[in-house]
């Protein structure tokens, strides 16, 4: 990171004490983001092997991180999980002093963003639900997309730290709105590699160059990042995960659950569904989402 970057996330005149939940593909860059602005960090992680390599003062409990620190981020994988940090026995909610503020950017159930802000709010803390969008390229980057859900004001006091991960934030509306705007994300984009999926098995089916499709496609309507990256993936048959397949399994469950309650009929996302749990069934959550590919193959 530059310094004029450095000086953008609010480092070194802005330092602050900083806490981090969850060291993962996605969190450790973001981590890495914040100690190279110069901000003091604090670190919780459930498997303390994940903090090798970090220069930050570790706690026991997420409750002693919460206690020493103004503003906390969560970047973990689940609605449970995030709760069980936020709100569990030894968790932040134990610790955060009225005024300090929660960020999670992790992708969980609108409901339970709105869940979890309601039982900080009993103690003064305030939760922005803040989910990302970028991939694990754009956690290195430093260009992850921000939706953000819950007071404007907060937001504001916050966004110098938000600008370290990416330059696009956007207030969504209150608590649970940064979660749907990220739901809306996972439909489009995983929709998307099916359906360059489909075009790329469609291609080698008609005893067409696939790379040669993708490079024409490229140049006129369908470009798009997913067909840029996800296809060139496909054609090279490179299945190793960027971001591992289960989790936007997970996403379209959180999504379909979302249209559920609001009375959203979503037939192309329900379709989009059952290919990932034919992916899953497979064995292959662990690898990356352009699997779809092969799941058409093994139709």
């Amino acid at each position: 990171m530059s310094t004029a970057e450095a000086q953008q996330c609010g480092s070194p005149v802005g330092r602050q004490r900083v806490g981090f939940i969850g060291l993962g593909v996605m969190g450790r860059p973001m981590v890495q983001h914040l100690l190279a602005a110069g901000h003091d960090l604090h670190l919780w992680a459930r498997r303390p092997q994940t903090l090798a390599g970090l220069s930050a003062t570790v706690h026991d409990t997420p409750a002693a991180l919460g206690a020493a620190c103004p503003v906390v981020f969560t970047m973990i994988t689940s609605s449970a999980d995030v709760e069980q940090v936020a709100l569990g026995a030894q968790g932040l909610k134990h610790g955060m002093a009225p005024g300090s503020v929660l960020v999670d950017c992790s992708t969980i159930a609108p409901a339970a963003a709105r869940r979890i802000a309601g039982q900080l709010a009993q103690g003064g803390i305030h939760l922005l639900d803040a989910p990302v969008s970028g991939g694990v390229q754009g956690a290195i980057d430093a260009t992850l997309a921000i939706m953000a859900g819950g007071e404007a004001d907060v937001l504001e006091r916050v966004r110098p730290l938000l600008a370290c991960f990416g330059q696009r934030i956007v207030h969504i509306g209150p608590n649970g709105a940064g979660q749907v705007a990220k739901a809306c994300n996972q439909m489009i984009m995983v929709a998307a590699i099916e359906a360059v999926a489909e075009a790329m098995r469609l291609a080698a089916a008609s005893g067409v160059d696939c790379g040669k499709v993708r490079q024409a496609l490229a140049g006129g309507s369908a470009a798009s990042r997913v067909l840029e990256i996800m296809g060139q993936r496909m054609v090279d048959r490179d299945f190793s995960a960027g971001i591992e397949a289960r989790l936007h399994h997970k996403d379209f469950g959180l999504v379909l659950e979302a249209a559920r309650q609001s009375g959203v009929a979503v037939p192309l996302t329900a379709i989009v569904a059952q290919q990932l749990n034919a992916l899953m069934a497979q064995g292959w959550g662990k690898d990356d989402t352009a699997s779809l590919l092969r799941v058409l193959e093994s139709g």
